[in-house]
């Protein structure tokens, strides 16, 4: 579905602050994935989401999606198959926009001009999508977006990423800005979300335990690389304390002391 080959991101070439963010990056998502990724804080997590998503092209190396290079396609033309959900609720909707507008918009991603409108039909379908989250927004439809909560905010970008039907996910710590009740709504909402439409999904998470009990793959980064990439049963059996001797085993470091750095 999408493969990343030799993707090499350096920033600030040729300066004092030359940064080489990406080292020889290779990776396959295939259809239906659902992999989680951690690594300390300037791992390239982020970075990785931007060169996939095409916020930035790549220093070298390829993207591919469904066989075809896409490696120079702005971030505009990927987000009709890519959607990206962040870890501030204020990035994914628009605040002076009302619920509904918000949605009818999702809905129609990709269209062109303003030539869209709110008819009954529509607003009866967004009425009961509002259902599925839980929180009363049904009644609320009318509502500018800027008057929700944050969690609130982040269950609709949710609906609304859903409603466009990607064919990738990214969520960029999507619950890390919410106190712990909201968070486990949203996430709650996520695995629905991912259940119901089948998507492939690329998860960052500072918390190795939901790295550990969600998705099918579970990615480690660190300086730039993908050190670790297990499945299956490998993953299944894996606590927090085997992930962060794996760490140190692969790097031959003493990884506890930052061990809150991914927890």
């Amino acid at each position: 579905m999408i493969k990343l080959e030799k993707i090499n991101m350096i920033f600030g070439e040729g300066t004092p602050d030359r940064n080489h963010v990406l080292r020889d990056v290779d990776l396959q998502i295939n259809k239906g994935d659902f992999i989680t990724i951690i690594g300390s804080n300037g791992a390239g997590k982020t970075t990785l989401f931007n060169v996939v998503s095409g916020n930035k092209r790549p220093s070298s190396g390829k993207v591919i999606v469904n066989n075809k290079d896409v490696t120079n396609h702005p971030e505009y033309k990927r987000a009709k198959y890519i959607g990206r959900i962040f870890q501030d609720p204020l990035l994914g909707t628009a605040g002076n926009m009302s619920i509904s507008d918000n949605m009818l918009v999702a809905g129609n991603k990709g269209f062109k001009g303003l030539k869209i409108s709110l008819n009954r039909k529509k607003r009866e379908y967004f009425r009961e999508q509002l259902k599925y989250l839980d929180i009363e927004l049904e009644n609320r439809m009318s509502d500018n977006v800027g008057m929700l909560s944050g969690g609130q905010r982040q269950a609709l970008t949710l609906l609304m990423m859903s409603l466009s039907r990607p064919e990738l996910v990214l969520l960029d710590e999507h619950t890390a800005a919410l106190d712990p009740r909201n968070a486990s709504k949203v996430m709650e909402l996520t695995d629905k979300f991912i259940d119901e439409y089948g998507f492939t999904v690329m998860m960052i998470t500072h918390n190795m335990q939901h790295a550990i009990d969600n998705g099918n793959r579970l990615l480690m980064m660190d300086e730039g690389r993908i050190i670790l990439d297990i499945s299956g049963e490998e993953k299944n059996s894996m606590t927090v304390e085997s992930l962060i001797k794996k760490f140190h085993d692969i790097r031959n470091k003493d990884f506890a002391t930052d061990k809150t750095l991914l927890s």
